[in-house]
């Protein structure tokens, strides 16, 4: 698929808003957004700390694996947003295998901050399997092969460009014939889940414990969203 859903042009002084597939020449600008922390203020936005291991687990293997997976959002031409996602994660590395690649290559027990969020993570692990409280992992089932991320920066919210992405992955996976998709937020991040909502994702199945996060103080819950074709 390569048609972009076009632009939004406003009167002198309103952003110029696109969203589009992703080009190559946006990959370094796209991690600049991670960088940046898009999903700053929002349960879940601080995860480990190191944004250049978090986008060689949440963004980067998608942008090489498969681009065609992949929509950008520009705000006056700079790239301020994106979606990218499998459709087929059973030929995608996992989020586990991501992660320990990412611990591995930043050597994240070296540094402070990642340390302490791993080493409160096993701790967690390890007191809620005790305890037999379910904790979070990734959703294997047939109906929902595919899955996403996204993320905007806060000068495109607002603006109909998630709507848009959302649009042009959903016209992707009837492309390739993909069954459906999942998405994981934090249960704690109600206006993400109620976006997901209003775009046509329903909740699936309960809410564990992510260990090692935390929100206010408290720990946080996984919240699974599908979709069906």
């Amino acid at each position: 698929m390569g048609s972009s859903l076009g632009s939004e042009v406003g009167p002198w002084g309103v952003p110029q808003i696109e969203v589009r597939p992703y080009d190559v020449a946006d990959r370094d600008e796209l991690v600049d957004v991670v960088f940046e922390a898009a999903g700053a203020g929002a349960p879940s936005s601080e995860v480990w700390g190191h944004h250049a291991s978090l986008a060689e687990v949440y963004l980067t293997p998608y942008l090489d694996l498969e681009p065609d997976s992949a929509f950008v959002v520009t705000v006056d031409g700079r790239p301020a947003g994106y979606l990218v996602g499998c459709v087929d994660e059973s030929r995608f590395p996992s989020e586990e295998d991501r992660t320990s690649a990412a611990i591995r290559k930043h050597r994240l027990f070296r540094m402070p901050g990642p340390r302490r969020f791993f080493v409160r993570a096993a701790l967690d692990t390890a007191y809620l399997r005790l305890r037999r409280v379910p904790t979070a992992g990734e959703l294997s089932d047939p109906r929902w092969p595919s899955h996403l991320h996204i993320d905007l920066m806060p000068e495109a919210r607002g603006s109909g460009a998630a709507d848009r992405l959302v649009e042009l992955w959903f016209a992707r996976l009837r492309e390739v014939g993909s069954p459906g998709c999942y998405l994981q937020t934090s249960a704690e991040n109600h206006r993400a889940v109620a976006f997901f909502e209003r775009v046509g994702f329903e909740r699936y199945g309960d809410n564990p414990v992510v260990p090692g996060m935390r929100y206010a103080g408290e720990r946080m819950h996984q919240q699974t969203m599908v979709w069906s074709a």
